[in-house]
C-alpha cells in the first residue's frame, strides 16, 4: 500500500533550506567512545568544549533529559555542602517516536521509541562487527543503504508493533541517505533554525552507536583521512521518524491530529524549553561550585603547608621509581617513599613519552600504546621472536570474542554454557592462576626491542634524541640511583569486559608493560648512553633501568629483571601499606587477612568491585615532588613531576598542558558524568552486561542502545556514591606568563579554562600563594598564613 503525500502545511517545499549545515553541526557534537579492549576515559561532551559547561548541560538536559548534577553524591563526601531538595527535571524535547508513545496506549503494546532504538541497535551491532572484522569498507551511504535493505525485508516489525501497513513506508523511502535527510527535514523540521538541535536529539537516542561512529571518525582523522559514518546513522534515525510520521498520517484520525499539534507546539516552545532548563540548574551549579571550593580550600591548605620534618636532601639515593600520574600511583608512591628517605619517586604520563604501537614479533597483531589523542609515530617489536604465542593465539586474545580468564564471557553467559561452563568457572575461581594479558607475557624477563619509524630501524643517535627528551620531561637528569624503576601499571580482574578501563589510559587502555620495558632497554644500551652523553646528559655506568608493572588491583609490583633484595622488600612493604589503605574503601575488614582478601577479590569472577579505579579523582598537580612528598592526598590527585627552571622555552610545560592535562580532564569528566547521569553516560548494571561484537561495547541486557561510560558498580558501593563529581582542579608550579601564553596559544586549552570545564591554578615558587587563571586574568585564591605580607 502506497503512502499518501504529506501535509503541505508542515513540509517546507517552497523554500527548501540547505540541511547540510545542520547535519554537520549535529554530528560534530558527538564525542568518541573507544572499544572495550582499548577503553580509555573520554569527556562525553568533548566536541562541545567551545561552549560553557553550564550551557552544554542545560542544552543536553533540554534535548534528552541529561543530568549533570548529582547532589546526593556531593552530600555523601562530607564537604560541608548541604544540598537543597532536588527538584524534578522540567520537560525535555521528545522526538516524534517518543511523542507518539504519549498519544498511544502502550500498556499492551511495544513503545515506538523502544522499538526504534532496539531495531537500529541490533542492526548496528551486526554491521559494525562485520566492518570491524574488515569484511568491507563502509561510508555513510553504505551504512544507510544496508539498514534500508534489511528493514525492507523485515516483516517482524509490523508484527511487533501491530501495525500491518507500517512496512510500506520503508519501501518508499529514498535509497540515497542525503535525499532521505532532505525529505525528512522538509517534512518534520517546522523551524529550520532549530534543525541541528533536532538532529542532535535523534543521535542521542542512539548515543552509544553515535559515539562508536565518532570513534571511527576520530581514528580516520588520526590517519589523515576524513571518513564519517555519522550522517548515515542520522539518516537511519531520521528514516524511522519519517516512516512513523507518514504511517500515522496514513492511518489518520484523531491520533495524527493530536501528534501534529503537539509536534508543532514543541518546535515553537524549544527556545523557552532551553531557558527553563538553564534556570532550573542554577541552584545545582551553585552547590557544585561550593563543593569544589571546599575541596580546593582543603587542598590549598595542604599545598601551602610546611613539612613537619625536613625532606630528604642530597644524600645518595638507593632507589628511584617513576610511576604513571594515575591517582592510584599517589597511594603507592607515598607508601614506597615511607620505607626509606633515600627513595625518590617521580610522576610521568604512563606511556613514558613513547608514541608507539606494539607488534609482537612474527605476527600481524598491533595495538596502540599511547594516549587516544595521538597517532603512533613509531612501531616496536621484539628483536627476537619469543615463540611463546602463535599468531592464532594472539588473534584469539586480541578482542573480547574469547575470555581467557573466566568461565563466562559475562554474568549471563553461563546460561548457554550449562554445567560444563559452571565446572570451568569453579576451577578458575578456586584453582586458577593470576590473570594476565597474554601479550604482556611475551617478555616477562629481559627483552631487547627494535624501534622503527616508517619501517626504518632507529639507531643509537635517534634513540638518544627520543630518550633525552623523555628524561628531561621526567626531570630525571642530574641524580641517578643505582636502580631506576620505570613503573607502568595494569589491573588484574576476571569476567570484566571493562577491564581495560582499569589499565593505563595513557597507553591506550593497555598496561604500561611494553612502554617501560622498551624505555628501560633503550636507556641501558651503552651506545644510546654514549649518544646521550654527547647531549650533556650523562648516566652513571652503575645505574640500571628496570621496567616494572604496578598491579593496581593488588598493589603488587612485578619487575622485569633482577633487582636487589632490599628493593624487593621496599616494594613488598609499600604494597602491604597501600593495600591496607585501599581496604578501607573496598570494605575489607581490617581484622581479616587484608592481603589475601584483596588478592582473592582480583580473581573472583563474581566480584563486581575488584578495585575502585580512578574514583575520587579531583586534582592534577604539576610540580616538583618536594611540593607534595609530605602530603597525604588520599589517592585523589594526578601527580606529574615538573621543574620549570629546567624547561627551556617551556616546551615541557606546553606538552603537559596540551596532553596530560587533557587526558586527566577526560578521566575526570567520564567519572563525573557516570555519577551524575549513569543512564545516559554510564553503562548501567554490569551484572546485566552482554558484550557486543566481541569488543565494541556492551548492552545492558539483550538490547537497547550500546552503553558507554563506567558501570554503576564502578562509582557506587551499593549504598552510596563512591565518587564525588567535581570538575578537575589543575595546579601548575610555573611562571604565570608562561602559563598564560600557552593557554592563549592553544584554543583547546583556552576553551577548557574559560568555559569552566576545569579550574587552572598556579602555585608560586615559595609555595606561599595560589592564584587562579580564568578569562586571561589572575586572581589570588589562597595565601599561606606563614608567608610575609
Amino acid at each position: 500500500m502506497q503512502a499518501r503525500q504529506l501535509d503541505p502545511s508542515i513540509e517546507q517545499n517552497r523554500q527548501t533550506p540547505d540541511w547540510q549545515a545542520a547535519v554537520s553541526d549535529a554530528c560534530r557534537r558527538i564525542a568518541p567512545s573507544w572499544p572495550l579492549d582499548q577503553m580509555i576515559a573520554v569527556n562525553p561532551f568533548w566536541e562541545m568544549r567551545d561552549l560553557p559547561f553550564s550551557r552544554v548541560a542545560s542544552r543536553m538536559a533540554a534535548l534528552n533529559g541529561t543530568c549533570c548534577q548529582n547532589q546526593a553524591a556531593l552530600d555523601h563526601q562530607g564537604n560541608g555542602v548541604v544540598a537543597a531538595e532536588t527538584a524534578s527535571m522540567p520537560e525535555h524535547w521528545q522526538n516524534l517516536s517518543a511523542q507518539l508513545d504519549r498519544n498511544r496506549d502502550t500498556a499492551h503494546h511495544v513503545g515506538w521509541q523502544d522499538e526504534v532504538v532496539h531495531q537500529i541497535s541490533q542492526f548496528c551491532g551486526d554491521y559494525f562487527q562485520r566492518l570491524d572484522a574488515g569484511d568491507f569498507k563502509a561510508d555513510a551511504q553504505d551504512l544507510y543503504h544496508s539498514w534500508l535493505e534489511m528493514t525492507r525485508a523485515d516483516r517482524g516489525i509490523a508484527i511487533v508493533m501491530e501495525e500491518p501497513s507500517l512496512p510500506s513506508q520503508f519501501q518508499v523511502l529514498p535509497n540515497d541517505h542525503e535525499k532521505l535527510i532532505t525529505d525528512a527535514f522538509n517534512a518534520l523540521a517546522a523551524q529550520p533554525s532549530y534543525t541541528a538541535d533536532y538532529a542532535h536529539a535523534l543521535l542521542l537516542d542512539i548515543n552509544g552507536w553515535s559515539s562508536w561512529a565518532a570513534y571511527l571518525r576520530w581514528q580516520a582523522r588520526l590517519r589523515g583521512s576524513e571518513e564519517d559514518l555519522l550522517p548515515g546513522l542520522l539518516a537511519i534515525r531520521l528514516a524511522w521518524e519519517l516512516a512513523i510520521w507518514r504511517h500515522v498520517q496514513h492511518v489518520g484520525g484523531a491520533i495524527f491530529a493530536e501528534l501534529k499539534r503537539d509536534w508543532l507546539k514543541q518546535w515553537d516552545a524549544w527556545p523557552e524549553m532551553q531557558e527553563i532548563h538553564e534556570q532550573s540548574q542554577t541552584t545545582g551549579w551553585r552547590q557544585l561550585r561550593e563543593a569544589e571550593a571546599a575541596y580546593q580550600s582543603q587542598l590549598a591548605d595542604k599545598l601551602l603547608s610546611k613539612p613537619e620534618k625536613p625532606l630528604p636532601g642530597d644524600e645518595p639515593l638507593k632507589l628511584q621509581a617513576a610511576f604513571c600520574i594515575d591517582v592510584r600511583s599517589e597511594v603507592f608512591r607515598r607508601a614506597l617513599e615511607a620505607q626509606d628517605p633515600a627513595i625518590q619517586t617521580l610522576g610521568f604520563a604512563g606511556f613514558f613519552g613513547l608514541p608507539i604501537s606494539y607488534r609482537p614479533k612474527g605476527t600481524e597483531f598491533s595495538r596502540p600504546q599511547l594516549p587516544g589523542l595521538l597517532a603512533p609515530a613509531l612501531e616496536v617489536t621484539e628483536a627476537e621472536s619469543s615463540g611463546r604465542f602463535s599468531q592464532q593465539s594472539l588473534a584469539n586474545h586480541t578482542h573480547w570474542s574469547q575470555f581467557s580468564n573466566a568461565g563466562p564471557a559475562s554474568f549471563s553467559f553461563i546460561e548457554s554454557m550449562g554445567l560444563a561452563g559452571l565446572g570451568r568457572m569453579v576451577r578458575k575461581t578456586f584453582f586458577g592462576k593470576s590473570s594476565a594479558k597474554p601479550v604482556d607475557q611475551l617478555h616477562k624477563g629481559h627483552t631487547n626491542f627494535e624501534i622503527r619509524q616508517n619501517g626504518t630501524l632507529l639507531g643509537a643517535k635517534e634513540k638518544a634524541e627520543l630518550a633525552g627528551g623523555i628524561l628531561r620531561a621526567m626531570t630525571l637528569t642530574d641524580r641517578f640511583a643505582p636502580t631506576v624503576l620505570l613503573v607502568g601499571h595494569g589491573s588484574s580482574t576476571r569476567n570484566n569486559p571493562h577491564a581495560a578501563g582499569l589499565d593505563c589510559g595513557a597507553c591506550g587502555g593497555q598496561t604500561g608493560s611494553v612502554n617501560v620495558r622498551v624505555l628501560a632497554d633503550m636507556l641501558n644500551d651503552k651506545d644510546v648512553r654514549a649518544a646521550l652523553a654527547e647531549q650533556g646528559l650523562s648516566i652513571p655506568p652503575e645505574t640500571r633501568f628496570v621496567g616494572a608493572l604496578h598491579n593496581t588491583t593488588t598493589d603488587e609490583v612485578d619487575c622485569a629483571g633482577e633487582v636487589p633484595d632490599d628493593i624487593r622488600k621496599f616494594l613488598a612493604k609499600a604494597g602491604a601499606q597501600a593495600r591496607r589503605e585501599r581496604a578501607v574503601r573496598l570494605g575489607v575488614a581490617s581484622d581479616n587477612d587484608v592481603d589475601s582478601a584483596i588478592r582473592k577479590r582480583s580473581q573472583d569472577w563474581s566480584e563486581v568491585r575488584p578495585e575502585w579505579g580512578l574514583a575520587g579523582n579531583a586534582s592534577f598537580i604539576v610540580a616538583p615532588r618536594s611540593a607534595t612528598r609530605h602530603l597525604d592526598l588520599g589517592g585523589r590527585s594526578f601527580l606529574h613531576d615538573y621543574r620549570w627552571q629546567n624547561d627551556e622555552g617551556f616546551k615541557i610545560l606546553e606538552l603537559i598542558m596540551t596532553a596530560p592535562m587533557v587526558v586527566t580532564h577526560w578521566i575526570n569528566l567520564q567519572y563525573f558524568m557516570s555519577v551524575t547521569d549513569n543512564l545516559h553516560y554510564g553503562s548501567g548494571n554490569k551484572v546485566l552486561h552482554n558484550v557486543v561484537g566481541g569488543h565494541l561495547g556492551v548492552f545492558e541486557g539483550n538490547g537497547g542502545d550500546l552503553r558507554i561510560g563506567l558501570p554503576l558498580q564502578s562509582v557506587h558501593d551499593g549504598e552510596r556514591w563512591i565518587h564525588e563529581p567535581l570538575r578537575l582542579s589543575v595546579y601548575l608550579a610555573a611562571p604565570k606568563e608562561a602559563i598564560a601564553e600557552i593557554a592563549q596559544k592553544h584554543q583547546v586549552v583556552q576553551d577548557l579554562i574559560d568555559n569552566d570545564w576545569l579550574y587552572l591554578f598556579r602555585i608560586d615558587d615559595e609555595q606561599t600563594s595560589i592564584e587562579r587563571f580564568y578569562q586571561n586574568q589572575w586572581q589570588a585564591i589562597a595565601v599561606s598564613p606563614t608567608s610575609n605580607p
